[in-house]
């Protein structure tokens, strides 16, 4: 169809796309799809409602927060730099330069550092950056673990490129299988997503394995994006992190190359309302991060920044939130040790439990105790020809205080059998 305007005919908008037609292929975010299955199921009447279905820390943030935003209010007025301020990149280089063990001026964080509104941003945008138009000659592939973080596959399919699941089960310990990766799929390769510890297996990588993922990120050219968001949050021993891997590699005076890595203070502060976090490593890669986000984003405010530095130098309240998460694991074990599965992840704060019907144990867990947790299949895609592998799995968040924790675990445990 045509319109007429002075004399010249136009084609009908209606006939064009006015969006991004990927955007079609995302699917549903997984709290929508929870949202969905339990709409118009109502907990019984005497069931106090116990939210573990979101992993929002509930412990109180640290007092150092209010304090240093209340010292730093004249800044509110004052447009942030996208690359934030010589403090924060120094309390983060210092930070990582303690927590990893990197050798004494190895690691620049004038070049290597780079504040995000929260890691989740910046995990999304990075495929802008990460993706070419072809890699190969083919379409560019992403490849994540299966079950994943939802912005990685988001990510991937609004960058053009074909989002690759790569499973992580038991049988591979939580983790990708890195033998299982063909050299036809490594070529085309544009990043690696890789979360350790895994939300929500809780799984860590060690040293070897993070040696191996790096080894493959350049011989094939591509990007290793390691998200270890849940690095702080552990049981017994701090897992190991890409950058202190990285800095025992020879590769030619640049230890940092292909490898970008993730933090936040969401869950090692409590302080998921602060959104800040960082990402560090390849000063190239940095480089042309911190140009892409000068067109996206507005930079963090100066009080943020100020508050975030104060944080990552700080870390009496960190083991205080670690102890209490000991506690919460212990709480749990009590009424769950040995049922669906359970064990102590390496890190963070997720069981992963094996009930058999994921999404039918979450609405009866509503329905009959008004434990609301998440299905495990809202967390991972089915491969063709394969069963969800997530499905007979629910995600349950320990981010209540031990004794709901407690109380919580013993209805699960009395629900379900």
């Amino acid at each position: 169809m045509e319109r007429i305007l002075g004399g010249m005919s136009l084609p009908d908008l209606g006939t064009f796309a006015l969006v991004n037609d990927r955007l079609d292929r995302l699917s549903d975010y997984p709290f929508t799809r929870l949202a969905a299955l339990l709409s118009g199921v109502t907990p019984r009447a005497n069931a106090e409602p116990i939210m573990m279905s979101v992993g929002e820390p509930q412990h109180q943030p640290p007092a150092i927060i209010d304090e240093t935003l209340r010292a730093n209010a004249h800044l509110w007025g004052k447009y942030p730099p996208v690359g934030g301020t010589p403090e924060f990149r120094e309390a983060v280089g210092a930070w990582l330069a303690r927590r990893y063990a990197l050798p004494d001026g190895l690691f620049d964080a004038e070049k290597s550092v780079l504040p995000v509104s929260g890691t989740r941003e910046a995990l999304f945008l990075l495929a802008l950056l990460a993706v070419p138009p072809s890699k190969a000659g083919r379409q560019p592939a992403v490849l994540m673990p299966n079950p994943f973080y939802a912005p990685y596959e988001g990510a991937a399919l609004l960058a053009g490129a074909e989002p690759v699941f790569l499973p992580s089960t038991r049988e591979t310990g939580f983790l990708p299988d890195l033998d299982a990766l063909t050299p036809e799929l490594l070529e085309r390769t544009a990043l690696f997503y890789l979360c350790t510890p895994a939300n929500p297996q809780g799984a860590a990588a060690d040293a070897a394995y993070l040696e191996r993922a790096i080894g493959l990120a350049r011989r094939y050219g591509f990007i290793l994006a390691v998200d270890e968001c849940y690095a702080e949050i552990y049981l017994d021993k701090p897992p190991v992190g890409a950058l202190q891997v990285a800095s025992g590699l020879d590769h030619g005076g640049k230890p940092w190359a292909n490898i970008l890595v993730f933090h936040s203070l969401s869950k090692r502060s409590s302080a998921a309302g602060l959104r800040s976090g960082f990402v560090a490593g390849d000063p190239e890669l940095m480089s042309r991060f911190t140009r892409l986000r000068s067109y996206s984003n507005a930079g963090m405010p100066l009080p943020v920044l100020a508050a975030s530095a104060a944080l990552w130098r700080d870390e009496a309240h960190v083991e205080e939130n670690r102890a209490l998460y000991r506690a919460k694991f212990d709480a749990a074990e009590a009424s769950l040790k040995g049922r669906y599965g359970y064990y102590r992840p390496d890190g963070g704060f997720f069981l992963w439990l094996e009930v058999g019907d994921g999404e039918e144990a979450t609405r009866r867990l509503w329905a009959e105790g008004g434990i609301r947790v998440l299905p495990g299949a809202y967390l991972t895609r089915c491969n063709p020809g394969e069963a969800n592998p997530g499905a007979p799995f629910i995600r349950i968040a320990l981010v209540n205080d031990a004794e709901t924790v407690a109380h919580a675990c013993s209805t699960i445990a009395r629900i379900l059998g």
